[in-house]
């Protein structure tokens, strides 16, 4: 028999990205559309520093069963200047009373909230390629005004 690798998660940036007002689209047959404006943020870490540039948003459906689905997509800017597209999707849900305080835009302690996604990435720098080639898992926690978010590359 084969041994097969366990995998291990290495971090590799904290990224905080500031949001805006939702735009509520409405109750869609999955449930709920939101779309949540991203203005810029931040990108500091042991691997991937820089910014991230405004414009971009996250794409939700918060659905009957009190989980919402998140597919976020924006572009980093490295501190040497290179682009780097992310598409991270995920769920994120918690205690009925807490996913009814972040949807008003009200504090919720992270701890309640379970928020994990998987981040794609894709640039043309060849210096961050190896973002091409692995698995990100990410970990989350939304404040009234920002979104914070660890990036783990599975090894």
């Amino acid at each position: 028999m084969t041994d097969i690798a366990t995998p291990q998660l290495q971090v590799v940036t904290d990224l905080i990205a500031d949001v805006t007002q939702p735009i509520d689209i409405g109750d869609i047959p999955q449930g709920r559309r939101r779309i949540i404006p991203i203005s810029g943020g931040t990108v500091k870490g042991p691997r991937l520093n820089g910014r991230m540039l405004p414009g971009g948003a996250d794409f939700q459906v918060w659905r009957s069963d009190g989980c919402t689905e998140i597919h976020a997509r924006y572009v980093i800017e490295t501190d040497t200047g290179k682009l780097i597209y992310v598409e991270n999707t995920g769920l994120r849900h918690g205690p009925p009373e807490a996913m009814q305080r972040l949807a008003q835009g009200l504090p919720v302690d992270p701890a309640l909230i379970y928020f994990r996604t998987v981040a794609k990435l894709e640039t043309a720098a060849p210096e961050f390629a190896w973002l091409t080639r692995g698995i990100f898992l990410c970990s989350g926690a939304r404040f009234p005004d920002r979104v914070v978010i660890r990036y783990f590359e599975v090894k």
